[in-house]
Parts: structure tokens; sequence; C-alpha cells
């Protein structure tokens, strides 16, 4: 009978037989940057249609594609769902809460989920409406990578070697700009402290083909066009590497194609274009949304009435109208025509700012372009009021939020109405990034910060309306914003025949039926944010350069708009917090919060002010009133400051005893002034010139040996506080 275990070269040996045996491993590598990429693939989730392991250092995102053989009948939109996932082990964490498991998506996860899913949408062969799922999940997190990277190259590694009619693969690259210099992939740390570091001054994340663009996001402090260019430049030339990589990874371990041929409804569209291409061009005639989208559905209407039931039933009827109103609104433009609302296509719509419009809010404004509107409000808060958060890296604070809400009375439709969706974060996190880079340091504002965008009316770009009105609405509030911002959204007609054109401030109908969504936001010196979409197989330099001096002097007509009604910050609101500062030594920290937080409680209850303390010393001080501030400021200047020799203070007398009398002059600090310097005269007992409780002013003598305080009185008008510079002669 052989040995019950096997050791050494043979359990190995054994091993590697069954791994060969079960698995179908492929792996590939290549030096990217400063670290090591790997894509795997064949060891895990070997059920998925596509499965695949990404590598950047010790970050690993997993990702698994799922597709169905066939579209739901009747289903005339494309069903990409799209999932990230962080997992807190990967970081080697156990999520808080009272759960221990990860829970609703966080906004990084959401985010990050659009991240990915905006360049892989429009790859999809056209008419392809079979449900796909996408599912990255983070395995494990160096705490330098940025998972979100990782991720979308694990995303387009599976989906290229799934089968599915995907027209990839993309790379995708972050990019930062380092004192002049563009940087791959620049690490966590470096993108965290961003905002402070004056070098650091750019984090854009970018994702194409082999040959274009596919999507652009970005934070930066006011870099000019040229610059944001040229990151763009160089992001796409740093991921063409990947793209090869994902290349050769698929030609050993891709799967067979799925047998899927996009479909031909040009006889169905001929009908469709033939029964209601007059209504339709009636209806984009009108310069009113609510009309023009009246007038589209009773289009609408009048082609379905004149089609057979067979057609009723096809699927690509949604398709075939689609491309007619397409047709119609592309035609116009690309032939020099004007645009459906009568604009050129460098001309921004009308603007109305208003500012201080809501009484007992700390700023608001009410910034109106065309028919987009938003209404949107700034409070001012405490460090309490910060928001704590808990991400796979560790835990953070941030001073700074933006919330967007976009309601469905703000397009004239019955909807819903529920926590905010993947559209909202995304939206109020890229007014966010406009808006950041002006803000100023928390020592020198030391306040929480919450902008509330309230959409009431949308026909385009709301996100750009709540990067003005948020821009409004803090001056409004007195932050000390370094300049305003405005923010623009380009769109871009791009046909087969080469010819292109770029909108300037889309409407809703042309983001809707357009190539491009490119929004950019930033001050006259320069982008503060930058954010792109691509609805075909990307953009060329030439368009993004075309697109970016438009954005320019789109940008610039409407800061002069904004300018009209408030081109600097305001006095503070009286319903506003007042805050005031104090940095105390760390040493004091303690002194300061008392055991089990007794001293602090005790100074808020006194005084009436919130007290904030953080572990680098720094105590905010915060009340609507004024005194109730200086007392708190008081009772902890009174604890953690010293005395100064030589100087007069206040005093009172709380203890006499026979070689003198114990005075409380500073704070708690009390000290001895001795029978011979409470009075120019002889005493035998303190008690004849002083009584306990009494109020004196003392000079401050200096400290004996053991560091005791050594006070006096005879040198002091008690009257007055002074001192006396001449003793008067002894009775």
């Amino acid at each position: 009978m052989g040995p019950l275990f096997l050791t050494g070269a043979a359990a190995g040996a054994a091993r590697l037989y069954r791994e060969r045996s079960m698995f179908n491993v492929t792996k590939k590598s290549i030096q990217w940057g400063s670290e090591t990429l790997t894509l795997e693939t064949g060891k895990i989730a070997r059920q998925a249609d596509g499965s695949a392991i990404a590598t950047l250092g010790d970050t690993s995102v997993m990702a698994n594609i799922t597709y169905a053989r066939s579209a739901k009948p009747g289903q005339d939109f494309f069903p990409l769902t799209v999932h990230y996932q962080e997992k807190y082990y990967a970081a080697g964490k156990i999520p808080g809460g009272f759960f221990k498991r990860e829970a609703r998506p966080s906004e990084k996860e959401t985010l990050t989920s659009r991240l990915i899913d905006r360049p892989i949408r429009p790859l999809f062969v056209d008419g392809f409406k079979n449900e796909v799922l996408v599912m990255a999940t983070v395995l494990s997190h160096d705490l330098t990578n940025d998972p979100d990277i990782v991720a979308m190259i694990a995303v387009s590694a599976a989906l290229t070697i799934s089968g599915v009619p995907f027209m990839g693969p993309i790379g995708a690259a972050r990019v930062g700009f380092n004192a002049g210099n563009y940087v791959l992939n620049p690490t966590i740390d470096d993108m965290d402290k961003l905002r402070y570091n004056p070098d650091q001054r750019l984090d854009l994340v970018i994702a194409g083909t082999k040959d274009a663009v596919m999507m652009v996001e970005s934070e930066a402090y006011e870099l000019t066009e040229e610059e944001m260019l040229g990151a763009v430049k160089f992001g796409h030339a740093a991921m063409q590497p990947v793209i090869d990589m994902i290349i050769d990874f698929a030609e050993d371990c891709a799967k067979e194609p799925f047998d899927f041929t996009a479909p031909d409804y040009s006889a169905l569209y001929a009908r469709v274009k033939a029964a209601g291409e007059k209504d339709m061009r009636a209806a984009f005639a009108l310069r009113d949304k609510q009309e023009r989208t009246n007038a589209i559905s009773a289009a609408v209407s009048v082609i379905k009435a004149a089609l057979d039931e067979a057609d009723h039933g096809d699927i690509n009827l949604g398709s075939a109208i689609k491309k007619l109103e397409s047709s119609i609104l592309r035609g116009d433009i690309i032939n020099g025509g004007a645009r459906i609302d009568g604009r050129d296509n460098k001309t921004v719509r009308p603007i109305v700012s208003e500012t201080g419009i809501l009484p007992r809010t700390h700023g608001s404004a009410l910034f109106t372009r065309g028919e987009t509107q938003g209404l949107v409000v700034t409070t001012l808060g405490t460090g309490e009021d910060e928001q704590i958060i808990d991400a796979l890296h560790g835990n953070s604070r941030s001073n700074f939020l933006l919330h967007y809400n976009f309601p469905p009375y703000s397009v004239g439709e019955v909807g819903r109405v529920g926590s905010p969706g993947r559209r909202e974060i995304g939206h109020g996190k890229l007014a966010w990034r406009a808006l950041q880079a002006v803000l100023p340091a928390p020592t020198d504002f030391p306040y929480t910060i919450r902008v509330v965008s309230e959409i009431t009316e949308s026909n385009g770009s709301s996100s750009m309306a709540s990067v003005c009105g948020g821009s409004l609405s803090m001056m409004d509030a007195g932050v000390p914003l370094k300049a305003p911002v405005a923010g623009v959204a380009m769109g871009l007609i791009l046909e087969d025949d080469g010819r292109w054109a770029v909108l300037t401030d889309i409407l809703g109908d042309e983001d809707h039926l357009g190539d491009m969504d490119f929004k950019v936001a930033g001050t006259a010196a320069g982008i503060t944010t930058m954010q792109m979409d691509i609805k075909v197989a990307g953009i060329t330099p030439e368009i993004m350069a075309q697109a970016l001096a438009q954005a320019k002097d789109g940008r610039l007509h409407i800061l002069g708009e904004m300018n009209k009604a408030l081109s600097a910050p305001q006095g503070f609101s009286e319903y506003a917090p007042k805050i005031e500062t104090l940095q105390i030594p760390t040493d004091k920290i303690r002194e300061v919060i008392g055991s089990g937080g007794k001293v602090i409680r005790e100074i808020v209850e006194m005084s009436g002010a919130k007290v904030d303390i953080n572990d680098d010393g720094i105590i905010k001080i915060a009340s609507n009133d004024q005194a109730a501030i200086k007392k708190a400021y008081d009772m902890i200047w009174s604890i953690v400051a010293e005395p100064e020799e030589g100087k007069i203070y206040d005093g009172k007398v709380v203890k006499l005893v026979d070689f003198g009398a114990f005075v409380n002059f500073f704070g708690k600090r009390d000290g001895l002034v001795h029978v011979s310097q409470i009075a120019n005269k002889r005493l035998n007992h303190p008690n004849e010139a002083l009584k306990e409780g009494q109020d004196v002013k003392v000079k401050l003598l200096g400290f004996d040996d053991r560091g005791k305080v050594k006070l006096g009185m005879k040198m002091v008008d008690q009257e007055t506080g002074l001192e006396i510079t001449e003793a008067p002669a002894e009775a």
C-alpha cells in the first residue's frame, strides 16, 4: 500500500497534474508604466460567457460577462447592465454597521459602473438587443492603484473573449499632470492630495479603441484647452499596449463569435418615412419643447396608423422611427441649416441669473438657460456636518457636498420618485468636480458646504446648469471662491461621409439624436472638469480641438451673463453659523476635551456654541451668536494659553492664608499674592485688606523655582487696572 500523503516534489507534481487536467488557463503580462499588468482566464468563473481577471500591482479585478442568446419579443432597446462591486476583504477590511456585509452600492461603485458602461455601450453591434450583464468585482486592493482602471481593462478583456458581438477591445488609463508633465496612472495618494498640491493639477480617466477616444472623465485645476487636449492624446497613446495585449490574449482563448447579423430594416424604414416624414418635419420645426414633443408623438401615431399590423410587431419599428427623427434633425444641421430652436452651431441660449431668491437659506440662485433651469441652494455647516466616507482604501472626510435632483416634473412627465439613481449621482459628481477646484482651503474657510441643485426644468445639460447655479449660490452664501465657474455642453453630428458639425449648448433632442455629449466647465482662466461620451466609434483630435475651442467661447459668454447677477462673494446670511478657528498645541487637546469629554461638554453647555476639535489641534467654534463664540473661545484659551510675565489680569480671591492670598486669575489658574505684595503698607494678615470672593487686579511677577505663580497687587491701581509707576508713601 502506498503512502497516504504525498510530500515535497511528488505533491507539487500531483497538484500541477490536477490543475492541468481541470483548467485551461491563459495568462498574459506586460510592463505598463511602473507596474506589471496581467490578464488571466480559464480558472475562475468558467460558466460565465466571458471571464477575465486583470491585475495591476497587487490590485485585482474580476470581470464576468453573460448574455442572452435571444432578445425578448418586442424589445426595442439594448438592455446592458453594468455592476462594479468593491469587496471589503480585498483590502483586508470588515464592513461597518450592524450587518457587516456589503449592502447598497457606494457612490464610488455607482460612478465606476457608469465609467465602465459609457465606453463599451456604443461598441456593441447596431441592432443587438439581447440582454447583457457585466459584473466587475474587486478581489484585491493594494491601496496604491485605483481599481477603476483595472476594472475597465478586465471588462474589455472579458467582453472580447466572450463571443458577444462587441467591436472592441477598449483600453483605459488615468492621466495626471504634475509640475507640467503628464503622468500615467498616478497613485491614489497622489489623487487624494489633488486639492492641496499645486503641482498636481489633473485626474483624468480616458477610455478608447485603437483608433479613437470613447470616453473622458476629469477633475482639473484650471488647465488650458491645450493642456487638456494634450492629456487626452497622452492617455490614448498610453493605452495602446493594453489594447494590443487584450488582442493577443483573445487570440489564445476567445470563444466562437455569437451568430448575429445586424437586422436589415431598410424596407420598414422606407414605409415609416413615407408615412410620417412630412408630419415629423413639421414637428421638428416647432421651437417650444413641449409643443415639439407633443407633435412628435402625434407624428409617431400617424406612422403607426399607416403601417400594416405585421409592422407593429416588428422589433425594429422603434429603430426605424428613431432613424427618421435622426435624419431630419441631423440633415438640417449638417447641410448648414438652423438647429431646431433656430440657433446656429455656436450660439448659447438666452440666460437669466438670479441670486438671493430664498429668504431663510444661506445662499440661493436660480439659473435659467433656455428651457433648462436649476434652483440651487447652499447651506453652511460646521465640522460636525462633514461627510464621513468609508472607502476601500480607508476612511476620509469631505467638507464639500453637492447633491443633484432630477424630478419628473422637470421634463413634464409623470414618474416615480425615489432615492437618487445613477444619473443623479453621476451628474452631481460632475458638478462637484467642476466647483471643488475653486473652493477655499478649509484652514481659510472652516465651513462644511452643501450645495443642492433642484432641476426645475430640463431641455439639455442640467448638470452644467447645476455648475452655474452652484457657483452663484455659493457666492451668494459668502463662500470666497477663487473665481466664478460656468459649464456648457457640446454636441456632435458626424456623418458616414466624413462631414461633421460641433454644436454649442445642446438641447435634449440634440443629445438624444446626436453623436456626442461633451461637457466642459471652468473659470475664465481654465478648465476644472471635462466629461465626454461618444455614441459612435470615437472621435479624432481635430474634432475634440474644435469642441474645446467652441466650449471656451461658450463658457466665457455664460460667465459674462452670470456676472450680471453676481460676480463676487456676498456677505454671510444672518441665519448662517459664524465659525472661528483656534489652533492649539496637540499636547493640550487632552486638557480641552477632559476626562470622558467632561471639559468640552461644559464649554458647549456654558457658552451655547458648537465646538469641534481635530487631531491636529484645530478647534472650530460655531454659533449664530457672536457672544457665544467669544465665551467658548475665552474658556478654551484660558485652558491652553500660558500667562505672560508682567501682564495685569482680572482675578478673584479664592482663599486667604496667613502668608498671603490665592487668586484665580487666568481661567482655572491660581497664583499666590504674598502678604507683602497686597498693599503698600504692612499687613499682619491678608484679611486686613481682602476677603474671599473679592474681585481684584493682579500683576504676574514671575514663577518660583518650582514653577509656582507669583502675583502682586500693590503695584496695580485696583480701580483702573493700570500699573502704578510710583508707589505712594506708607501711612
